[in-house]
């Protein structure tokens, strides 16, 4: 009995020892891929057109098991300088990720001159490339617009040459870091331009064999940011392959002259010419031509009840894009009209979207 009861308390005290849980390591996290819209040929009417300035839509940082975005197709017309104009997306799917500055990048492109073109068309495919296999121009530039977070380390290596000290510990830290007067440099219409400048630091802290490496081919950006540089002063001298950026923000690309409000005004309509607004539209701008600081415009169709909503909401006219007619719209649907007795029908407003100046918030307001 008492070798029973022993062998007994024996098993008890070994089911109760905790059993450990198995080890679980976590996958390594998969590094991530550049996703850049390449364009293709542009067409006008089936002839190819040549492009003076092409601009490439930002870049982003993606997850490589990411679905594979589909081609974006967009139509538009060349006026006589060149420029684009009524650019729509050809809707053949739905919303497409990471392809938001499509619209605005082909905004602030140039064609060649001549008379003014219709029919044209682009398709833009998505390339998906690592960190290695990313062009170093392409890999600088999202560091300067990180749209979908910092580049990681292993992009960062890919821009500094493999013999590079200086970003090696201990780091340069900048003693005076000197910035051109911006305001004195030219600034390219819807483009934000920028310069890397490669260079070198003596014992000093002194850069020395200051050269530009890329950027968008604003002389002006690089000249004054190599002189800026120059001056510049840093800690833990001497080191090599360093590398300093400077940008200059968007020039505002104006939009072309808009048509009077009665130019579209429908025959028969009741509206009056002035709308009394009991509630303004909300101020909202198109965040990527915000970004590019391209201006715009649209004209909108619409009726409104006794109690002064607004309904049967029409783009008339929009440029330099159908996205400013979509924006015009939301903000007439959000706008309350004053109450009247029978409403109206055939009201027209033309919102326009104007950039302040720089540091002050974009305008938007109807007339």
């Amino acid at each position: 009995m008492p070798l029973r009861l022993a062998a007994l308390a024996f098993g008890l005290t070994q089911s109760a020892t905790p059993v450990p849980p198995p080890i679980v390591t976590a996958p390594p996290v998969p590094e991530r891929q550049l996703l850049a819209w390449m364009p293709g040929t542009v067409t006008c009417a089936g002839m190819a057109v040549q492009a003076v300035r092409m601009r490439r839509p930002y870049l982003a940082l993606i997850y490589p098991f990411a679905d594979q975005p589909k081609p974006v197709d967009y139509r538009f017309r060349l006026d006589a300088s060149g420029r684009p104009l009524s650019i729509e997306r050809v809707v053949t799917a739905g919303y497409v990720p990471y392809a938001d500055d499509i619209g605005p990048s082909l905004a602030a492109s140039r064609f060649s001159a001549g008379g003014e073109r219709k029919d044209c068309r682009i398709s833009y495919t998505a390339r998906r490339t690592s960190y290695a296999d990313t062009p170093v121009d392409d890999l600088i530039s999202y560091t300067l617009n990180p749209i979908e977070g910092r580049l990681p380390r292993e992009g960062w290596a890919a821009i500094f040459p493999a013999t590079a000290t200086c970003d090696k510990a201990p780091r340069p830290a900048p003693l005076n870091q000197v910035f051109p007067d911006f305001d004195k440099v030219a600034a390219t219409p819807g483009v934000r331009d920028w310069t890397m400048l490669a260079y070198d630091l003596d014992a000093g802290g002194k850069p020395t064999g200051v050269r530009v490496l890329t950027g968008t081919g604003n002389a002006a950006l690089n000249d004054a940011a190599s002189v800026a540089l120059e001056q510049s002063r840093y800690t833990n001298g001497p080191k090599t392959g360093c590398r300093f950026p400077y940008y200059r923000v968007a020039g505002v690309l104006e939009a072309p002259v808009p048509p009077e409000k009665e130019s579209v005004w429908p025959v028969g309509a009741t509206c009056p010419r002035e709308i009394g607004w009991a509630k303004r539209p909300p101020l909202r701008y198109p965040d990527p031509y915000r970004k590019r600081s391209i201006e715009g415009w649209a004209l909108i169709g619409f009726d409104v009840a006794p109690w002064g909503g607004t309904g049967a909401i029409t783009v008339l006219a929009s440029e330099p894009s159908a996205d400013f007619g979509v924006a015009a719209t939301q903000l007439i649907r959000e706008g309350v009209v004053a109450v009247s007795k029978t409403g109206f029908t055939g009201c027209v407003e033309r919102v326009r979207f104007a950039m302040g100046k720089p540091g002050m918030t974009p305008n938007t307001d109807g007339d």
